[in-house]
């Protein structure tokens, strides 16, 4: 496994997605999710496990983030749109801290 490095805008946005005054709709929570995953890369898409047949949101998560390596994003530009979601998000949920 290789390791990702993380940008300081990045790792502060994991924590300031945690203090959002609202919870995100599921749109959003699977845009943060994908992003996430691609931003992170542990694991990396090709060695993560496929959700079983009845997992529905795992099927959902696994199939934002498929998405979002379709796209052809490299971490770091995935880092970048995560930060900004995030920013958007918490103009328009508030945010605590």
């Amino acid at each position: 496994m290789t390791f990702t490095p993380k940008t300081p805008a990045f790792e502060k946005a994991i924590k300031d997605s945690r203090n959002l005054k609202a919870k995100p709709d599921n749109d959003e929570l699977l845009q943060l999710y994908s992003l996430f995953k691609q931003g992170s890369q542990d694991p990396p898409f090709a060695e993560a496990p496929k959700p079983g047949m009845f997992d529905m949101t795992g099927k959902a998560k696994y199939n934002a983030w498929q998405e979002v390596v379709d796209e052809g994003l490299t971490y770091q530009q995935a880092q970048e749109k995560y930060v900004k979601l995030v920013n958007s998000l918490k103009e328009k949920y508030g945010f605590v801290g």
